[in-house]
């Protein structure tokens, strides 16, 4: 099932109506088909199905500079996106033998699964877990083959941006930002929708001196979706001692602060938990959990720290301590706890309800019931020797914690935090979402990054690396053992494995007009880049040749 292809094409064109005045327009349009195998490691079959994806980018700029203080610009985008994803047939093995039917036959039996291969699962904490797992539902309970669902996204935007120099030490900035944005689910039970934005900017930055710089601005933004949101941001950064000659060769200290809200998603909006319950008769649960309409996920950061330059600034170290705090995150509630969600309801129309929501393609609902908080130290190193070598290294620690969390907050529904046998001393599992006081997923407490860069004339080459420690992470088997039960699920702390990931590359001039160039990525042949259940790509090498014509390249 690895069949895929990919085209794109591209078009940039300018041109100086003036010496103060330019235009360009450019577009870019891509297709892509490749198959969605699932996460192989769960159940080495791959699941029939393929995600398309048809993209178009276009913009127009009309870029002016006034006055030798004044530079405006104004810009139109559009993007029309679509995506659809198909699911042919279902994959894996019949469980109960002969129960699963097929399209257009009625089964015996109505209670059939397909379930991949046997495995074993080795999560990075040292637990593991034995199955098969559940691969695809079959087709009488709730998906008929082949089955689709689409998304449709077209945005326009029209953006108008001003600086102006009031004087060699003061400078600002305004403006202004609309955008129409129209979505639909063309095979889903979901009206299409429209949202239309506009976002009002302004800021001032300057200096005292050359030597305490300072910026304040922020935002003013009107959401269709949820209203009117401000977000201010402010920095400020003061030279200790001026950049100079010798060993200590300059310091700085600086601040920044900073809030941000962010739209939901297209699909976060059509499957809305509180636009699910109040149109299926689940006022009662609304009321009871105190759900909200979908709003805008927020953050909120803090950042300070310096920099110090040594050796005539061929050498700077950087360092900063950050604090950020995340709200209104979105989480997704699993199909299965439609029942408990929906008490009120027969048997029957929960089931229902179930199927129409799969076949559209929502297998969760979405929520904004999540905060957590973020907090650590980042620092970094950078060094030129000589002309030709250039070193710059990295390390960050991250302290985040889960806040709050619908698995926490909705016990008085879904009863006591599940354990489960297979875990050793009963162990709390997150199965969907990370428990409140645990880290959120997939973020590791632990990551760095080295470079290495060689140039001269002929010959360019990179060394890189990236790292990471262990991290929280869920393997998402909620309800897939063959027994519709829980056996599958590991520990949520530390469950994905940390890694190295190397690459090596150079690119070498044979004329004036043609280069070769090599790229090999992950040297160690590590398995364990990517989240547990999927694959990390192996070593690969890539090789190559850059073809130049026109003025300098002597063709």
């Amino acid at each position: 099932m690895d069949k895929s292809h990919l085209g794109t094409g591209a078009a940039n064109v300018g041109i100086s109506l003036n010496a103060s005045t330019q235009l360009r327009g450019t577009v870019h349009y891509g297709v892509a088909s490749t198959g969605d195998p699932n996460a192989w490691n769960f159940y080495y079959v791959a699941d029939n199905a393929t995600q398309k994806d048809q993209d178009l980018f276009a913009s127009g700029s009309i870029d002016n500079q006034t006055t030798p203080g004044i530079y405006q610009s104004a810009r139109y985008g559009l993007t029309r996106k679509r995506e659809q994803y198909t699911q042919w047939a279902p994959e894996g093995i019949c469980f109960p033998a002969g129960s699963c039917g097929s399209p257009g036959v009625t089964p015996t039996y109505a209670g059939g699964n397909y379930f991949g291969l046997p495995f074993t699962i080795h999560g990075a904490n040292g637990y593991t877990v034995a199955g098969p797992a559940l691969l695809d539902y079959s087709w009488i309970n709730g998906e008929k083959y082949p089955h689709s669902n689409q998304i449709v996204s077209n945005r326009d935007a029209l953006i108008y941006h001003g600086d102006v120099t009031i004087t060699p030490h003061l400078g600002g900035l305004i403006g202004f930002q609309f955008e129409d944005e129209r979505g639909a689910d063309p095979q889903g039970s979901y009206p299409s929708v429209e949202r239309t934005n506009y976002d009002y900017i302004a800021a001032v930055h300057g200096d005292f001196k050359t030597r305490f710089f300072y910026s304040l601005g922020g935002s003013l933004e009107h959401y269709s979706l949820f209203g009117t949101q401000t977000t201010p941001r402010a920095g400020v950064s003061y030279y200790l001692f001026r950049p100079r000659s010798g060993v200590f060769s300059g310091t700085r200290v600086l601040f920044n602060y900073g809030d941000a809200v962010r739209e939901p998603s297209l699909t976060d909006q059509f499957y809305s938990l509180y636009n699910f319950l109040a149109s299926n008769g689940g006022q009662s649960t609304i009321q009871q959990l105190n759900i909200m309409p979908l709003a805008a996920p927020s953050v909120r950061t803090y950042e300070g720290g310096g920099e110090q330059y040594f050796f005539s600034q061929h050498l700077i170290f950087r360092a900063s301590f950050f604090h950020n705090e995340f709200g209104r995150q979105i989480e997704y509630v699993g199909l299965n706890l439609v029942p408990q969600l929906l008490p009120n309801l027969a048997a029957a129309q929960q089931k229902q309800l179930e199927t129409i929501l799969q076949t559209a393609g929502a297998y969760e609902l979405s929520i904004n019931s999540e905060a957590y908080r973020a907090l650590g130290i980042e620092t970094s190193v950078e060094s030129g020797i000589g002309r030709n070598l250039f070193l710059r290294g990295g390390y960050t620690y991250l302290d985040a914690a889960v806040q709050r969390s619908f698995t926490n907050n909705d016990v008085a529904l879904l009863g006591p935090i599940p354990t489960y046998n297979n875990v050793p001393n009963g162990i709390p599992i997150g199965a969907d979402s990370p428990l409140q006081g645990a880290r959120p997923f997939r973020r590791a407490p632990h990551t760095g990054y080295f470079t290495a860069t060689y140039s001269d004339k002929l010959f360019t080459g990179m060394f890189t690396s990236a790292f990471a420690s262990r991290s929280d992470d869920s393997d998402f088997l909620a309800y897939d053992d063959i027994n519709g039960g829980n056996s599958l699920l590991l520990p949520n702390r530390n469950l994905d494995f940390g890694y190295a990931d190397l690459g090596l590359g150079g690119s070498f001039q044979l004329r004036s007009w043609v280069d070769v160039y090599a790229q090999a990525e992950n040297l160690l042949n590590n398995e364990h880049i990517a989240p547990v259940g999927y694959q990390s790509l192996p070593f690969n090498l890539r090789v190559g040749l850059r073809l130049r014509w026109g003025p300098g390249s002597g063709h």
